[in-house]
C-alpha cells in the first residue's frame, strides 16, 4: 500500500507485543530473549498452529497457478536485458553496477585469484557452515568496518548473503523487535531497499536528500527531515558513494547528522557497498561509521563484497549490531540467527573463504587495498574525461549555470547525469546507449574508447526540444 509522498507502508498488528528496542537506552536491546529462552515456549505454541487442510474436492477445476499475473521487469537489470538484445556492435552499457576494465570486460582482482589457488591448495572440505557464518571471515569484516581498535565483544554479526542479505536480516529484525518502527531512507535510493524492507513487513518512510535543480545534496530538507525522526526512531544512511547519486554529505554534515542522532537516539543503519571503492581507501569510505562511533552511537552496518573484492556473483557480505555489552550481544546474535536460519539456514562458503584469506594474508591484503585503490582511480579518470569531452562540445547540463561540475564532485560507481527519462528514451532507441532512467550513469561502463561517443550522443539528446 502506498502512503503519503508514495512511501511504502505496511501496517504491523498493533496487539503485538514482542520485546522491542529500548528507547531508554542508546542503541538497547534489552527485550530480546536469547534462543534457548523461546524454545519451550515456541514448542507448545505449533500444538496450536496447524494450518487448515482443504478438502481436495474443494479445488476448482483448471490450471493451478492461473491467477499469477507477470511482475513488472526489474528497472535495474532490465537495462542490461535491452542492450544485449541491441544488434548494434557499438552498443553501450550504462546500467550495470559492476566494474569493467577500460576495454570493457570484468575483472577478477590478482589477489582473488591468488587466494583461490591458496585455498585450493589447502584442501577444504565442502562442509556446512554455522548459521552464523565462517568466524574469522566476520572477525576481519567487523576490523574493516568499525576498526582494529573497536571492541568487538559487544558486536552482534553474522556472515550475509551480500548487502541484500544483510538488510534484509536488518528488516526482519526491525519487524519483530522493533514492530512499530519505520525505516527512514534518502530519496533517491537504491530501488531494491523498498522491496527489502516492505518485503520484510517494515514500513518504509522517505527523506528528501537529493537536490535535482543543483544536481547536489539538498542538505537544509534533509537535515529538516532527520529533525522531524520521533526519538528511538531508525535511519538508513549510506557510508560512502551514495547510490544513485553518488552525492556524499561532505565532513561537516555528516558530523551534524551525527550529533543529532544521539541527541535524539536514533538509530543509524549505514549500507556500505562500496569501501574502499569510493574513494581508493577502505579508511576513508568509513569515516562516516568511525564519526558516529565516536560520538556515542550504536550503529548497525550492512556489508557487501561485490563492488570492492569483485565478488557478485559470490554473494559474501557481513551483517552487525552495536550492543550495549557482551551479555546484550549474544541475546541480539542469536536472534538474527534464529532469522536466517528458515531463510537460507546458513551462507555459501566459497566468497567467505576468499575474502577471509585476503584479509588474513598481509601480502594479499596489501595486494587487494592496491587493486582496489586502482579500481577507484579508473572510475575518477572516466569521470574527469567525460566531464572534458562535454565541455569541449559545448554540452549544457540541466544545472543552472548549465555546467558539468557534478560528474567530478560525485564520488562512486554512479554519476547522476541530471539528464531525464526522455533523454535516456532517446539515447537507447537513436544511439544504442543503455541506462536507468533516472540518468544514472554506471561510470565503470564508460571507457576511454567510447566516452567520445558518450559524449556526442549526450550532445543530440540534450538539444532535443522537451
Amino acid at each position: 500500500m502506498l502512503g503519503s509522498e508514495g512511501e511504502v507502508v505496511f501496517a504491523p498488528s498493533t496487539s503485538d507485543s514482542r520485546p522491542r528496542r529500548v528507547g531508554g537506552q542508546v542503541g538497547g536491546w534489552r527485550g530480546v530473549r536469547s534462543v534457548a529462552m523461546i524454545l519451550a515456549t515456541s514448542r507448545r505454541m505449533r500444538a496450536f498452529a496447524r494450518p487448515a487442510v482443504r478438502s481436495i474436492a474443494s479445488v476448482a477445476e483448471g490450471p493451478r497457478w492461473e491467477g499469477v499475473t507477470m511482475a513488472p521487469a526489474d528497472p535495474i537489470l532490465g537495462v542490461t536485458d535491452a542492450w544485449r538484445k541491441d544488434t548494434n556492435p557499438n552498443k553501450i552499457n550504462l546500467g550495470v553496477g559492476a566494474y569493467r576494465d577500460d576495454n570493457g570486460e570484468p575483472v577478477v582482482l590478482k589477489c582473488v585469484r591468488k587466494a583461490e589457488y591458496k585455498i585450493k591448495m589447502m584442501k577444504h572440505n565442502m562442509e556446512y557452515l554455522g548459521i552464523a557464518g565462517l568466524p574469522s571471515f566476520i572477525n576481519n569484516s567487523l576490523k574493516l568496518a568499525y576498526g582494529p581498535d573497536e571492541d568487538l565483544s559487544k558486536i552482534a554479526a553474522v556472515q550475509s548473503l551480500s548487502g541484500t542479505g544483510s538488510c534484509r536480516l536488518m528488516a526482519d529484525f526491525m519487524h519483530r523487535y522493533a514492530p512499530n518502527e519505520p525505516m527512514h531512507v534518502p530519496t533517491p535510493t537504491w530501488s531494491n531497499h523498498f522491496n527489502i524492507f516492505a518485503d520484510a513487513g517494515v514500513t518504509v518512510k522517505k527523506m528528501p536528500y537529493y537536490d535535482a535543480t543543483n544536481i547536489g545534496l539538498d542538505m537544509k530538507n534533509y537535515y529538516k527531515a532527520l529533525t522531524s525522526i520521533p526519538e528511538n526512531g531508525f535511519v538508513m544512511f549510506h557510508a560512502c558513494a551514495h547510490n544513485p547519486t553518488g552525492v556524499d554529505p561532505n565532513k561537516r554534515q555528516w558530523k551534524k547528522i551525527s550529533e543529532l542522532c544521539k541527541e535524539r537516539n536514533l538509530f543509524p543503519f549505514f549500507d556500505m557497498a562500496y569501501q574502499g571503492f569510493a574513494s581508493g581507501d577502505c579508511e576513508k569510505d568509513r569515516a562516516a561509521i568511525a564519526m558516529f562511533i565516536a560520538d556515542g552511537n550504536k550503529v548497525g552496518i550492512s556489508q557487501s563484497y561485490a563492488k570492492n573484492m569483485g565478488l557478485y556473483g559470490q554473494r559474501v557480505g557481513c551483517f552487525s549490531i552495536m550492543c550495549e555489552d557482551a551479555d546484550e550481544k549474544k541475546r541480539v546474535e542469536s536472534q538474527i540467527k534464529m532469522i536466517a536460519r528458515p531463510m537460507y539456514s546458513n551462507p555459501p562458503l566459497a566468497g567467505a573463504l576468499i575474502v577471509d584469506t585476503v584479509l588474513s594474508d598481509e601480502k594479499l591484503a596489501a595486494q587487494w587495498h592496491r587493486e582496489v585503490r586502482g579500481m577507484a582511480v579508473r572510475i575518477k579518470k572516466m569521470r574527469k574525461l567525460l566531464r572534458a569531452e562535454l565541455e569541449k562540445r559545448g554540452v549544457a547540463s540541466t544545472r543552472p549555470n548549465g555546467d558539468w561540475q557534478h560528474v567530478t564532485s560525485q564520488i562512486g560507481m554512479f554519476c547522476y547525469s541530471g539528464m531525464t527519462a526522455k533523454h535516456v528514451q532517446s539515447l537507447a532507441k537513436n544511439h544504442s546507449i543503455y541506462m536507468t532512467e533516472n540518468g544514472r550513469i554506471s561510470m565503470a561502463g564508460v571507457t576511454s574508447n567510447n566516452v567520445e561517443r558518450l559524449a556526442d550522443a549526450m550532445k543530440v539528446v540534450m538539444a532535443e526540444k522537451p
